[in-house]
């Protein structure tokens, strides 16, 4: 099980592992070939899996999607109705060189509250992806945290 500290408030790559596991036998399961991100709170990768015959333009975008929730904190389906026009975030996916992303595909991961790290997920249809994350973010809450 995760330890949280003063001084360790982020995911190991165990768990990054194990997570990047259910988040694959999920997509095989569906049909999908995808990539999967972890980051850890600050944004940084901690581990990329690419799924065979997955699109190679996937990779950036599942390492973004997983900076984007671990930055701001929030998913990234959620960041997509406050960055639409006339809304409180709009434009912000032309910040931060670029790495923003504003569709879904990305979850925060989080411990009694505290953002550890985030999941990215791309490759298949906006809706799949979302579907993906928000089965990896629950995976991890109910599972991963539990062994």
């Amino acid at each position: 099980m995760e330890q949280l500290t003063a001084f360790n408030k982020t995911i190991t790559l165990e768990t990054a592992k194990k997570l990047v596991e259910c988040v694959e036998k999920k997509a095989i399961q569906m049909g999908l070939a995808v990539v999967i991100a972890v980051a850890d709170c600050s944004g940084r990768i901690k581990i990329v899996h690419s799924m065979d015959n997955s699109y190679i333009a996937s990779y950036d975008i599942a390492v973004n999607k997983a900076f984007t929730s671990a930055s701001l904190k929030m998913s990234t389906d959620y960041l997509s109705e406050l960055a639409k026009p006339n809304m409180p975030l709009y434009g912000i996916q032309n910040t931060n060189n670029g790495k923003i992303v504003i569709f879904g595909g990305g979850e925060p991961l989080e411990i009694n509250g505290v953002i550890i790290g985030a999941l990215g997920v791309s490759g298949a249809s906006a809706q799949q992806d979302t579907m993906l994350a928000a089965f990896g973010k629950k995976m991890f809450e109910e599972v991963i945290m539990c062994l």
